[in-house]
């Protein structure tokens, strides 16, 4: 559904470094972001989620309370998650806590379920992994009733059952817009369209093409479920910048020492700048370069895969403040824009779309 595309932006609130490249405090880190999210608001950008996490460094532990200052500082933009860890959390908590954003920010909020890719909240919070996937299945299930926002009655393995227990606030207009957040699993494709719900791609590594399939899976799967298409997204990393050269420069360093972080946990190779420029190049899956790079790159995947919406993770590793606004900036005034242009979008229709 590429004619309305959305362009979002997505963070998990990187630990950043100031000019003498030291780390910046957390507390530091955090109003930065809300910065960064107003200035995402002033360029007409449709979204922008943060991640959720519970590791030195990333800043943002509790999304939905720097969304509620992010929506009292900002007037248009899509305010959720990229994402929530369901499986670690209470869906009725999850859901107050969204239908309360929603409320403050006069219906914008969305929220992106998933199970994440990083597990320190299981430990945090005292649940095992080994119920990885129960947890998760079951408290989608529960998720998906409260939403419905009528009594409920419920009961499973991993909470308390409920009886006819009502939820509280309701969302005031129709019902909280909620994606599921998939990495490349088949089963969760189906789960997702099993329920209904919208789905949002995350691709970090290798060509978006290879998703076309999950795409198509989606699709079959709501027609034999007898439900209605939803919108489907796409989560991909990438950095903008005057040009193609110095957006790589500016993003090579912080870039590798993200990677190279996560893969010391996950048993992950270095990586190398090989890699690197592989995965910039124009069938890899950073969306890393000047404006019409990053927007022909972007135009290509949403055609490739039908896309209604695309959020580029612009924060990846330690880059400072000042290089992510402009990285924003050029999103925002430039790129959107130029893909717009390339798929045939009217400017009109999409700025009556992000003010839904």
């Amino acid at each position: 559904m590429t004619k309305n595309l959305e362009l979002g932006l997505d963070t998990f609130g990187d630990v950043s470094v100031d000019a003498q490249g030291d780390l910046l405090p957390h507390a530091q880190v955090l109003r930065n972001l809300v910065e960064q999210a107003k200035l995402a608001d002033r360029v007409g950008l449709a979204y922008f989620g943060i991640g959720e996490h519970h590791r030195e460094d990333f800043a943002v532990s509790a999304p939905e309370v720097l969304l509620a200052a992010i929506a009292a500082q900002t007037e248009r933009i899509h305010l959720g998650t990229a994402v929530t860890v369901l499986s670690s959390d209470d869906p009725i908590r999850v859901f107050q806590r969204f239908a309360t954003l929603d409320a403050v920010s006069n219906g914008r909020a969305e929220v992106i379920l998933g199970r994440g890719s990083f597990t320190e909240s299981f430990p945090l919070f005292g649940f095992e992994l080994t119920q990885y996937e129960e947890l998760f299945e079951e408290k989608l299930q529960l998720f998906t009733e409260v939403r419905k926002q009528k009594p409920i009655t419920w009961q499973g393995n991993t909470r308390a059952p409920l009886s006819n227990q009502s939820v509280f606030p309701p969302v005031e207009n129709g019902l909280l817009k909620t994606w599921i957040g998939v990495g490349g699993s088949p089963e969760s494709v189906v789960r997702a369209a099993h329920y209904g719900l919208p789905l949002m791609l995350a691709i970090i590594g290798g060509e978006p093409h290879r998703f076309a399939p999950f795409v198509k899976l989606y699709k079959q799967a709501l027609e034999q479920f007898g439900n209605p298409l939803p919108p489907v997204g796409v989560h991909s990393p990438g950095h903008v910048s005057d040009t193609d050269e110095q957006a790589r420069e500016e993003l090579w360093p912080h870039y590798r020492v993200l990677l190279d972080r996560i893969g010391r946990d996950r048993g992950w190779p270095p990586i190398t700048r090989d890699r690197f420029e592989a995965e910039a190049a124009p069938e890899g899956s950073l969306y890393v370069g000047s404006p019409e790079t990053v927007a022909g790159k972007i135009a290509r995947t949403a055609k490739i895969l039908e896309l209604d919406r695309f959020d580029l993770k612009y924060a990846n590793g330690t880059m400072p403040h000042e290089q992510l606004m402009n990285s924003i900036d050029l999103y925002g005034t430039q790129v959107a824009p130029r893909v717009r242009e390339l798929l045939g979008v009217d400017a009109a229709a999409e700025s009556e779309l992000v003010s839904r």
